[in-house]
């Protein structure tokens, strides 16, 4: 997978503005280390299943997590971002 653009949905922004500092501080760190190697294991990069099939998700820490889509042009929707609940809003 390569990454070559990122885009932020507003759900995305509006969860991220919401999160504690050290946790938005940890987002940004991932995010950097996405883009330049999205398969770094510290990731845990997996794609969803089921209804979120076309969905992927990394770790931003144990119970945090990014979850993305990829466009058919090749950039990266970051849809949400929180703890494993966040599944349950998409």
């Amino acid at each position: 997978m390569i990454v070559a653009n990122i885009k932020y949905a507003a759900d995305f922004v509006k969860q991220l503005n919401s999160l504690p500092k050290q946790i938005v501080e940890a987002a940004a760190s991932k995010e950097k280390i996405f883009k330049a190697n999205p398969l770094h294991p510290s990731l845990r990069l997996h794609r969803l299943h089921g209804d979120l099939k076309n969905f992927w998700s990394i770790s931003v820490s144990s119970s945090y997590r990014i979850v993305f889509m990829r466009e058919t042009n090749g950039d990266i929707l970051f849809f949400s971002i929180g703890r494993h609940d966040v599944y349950k809003n998409l």
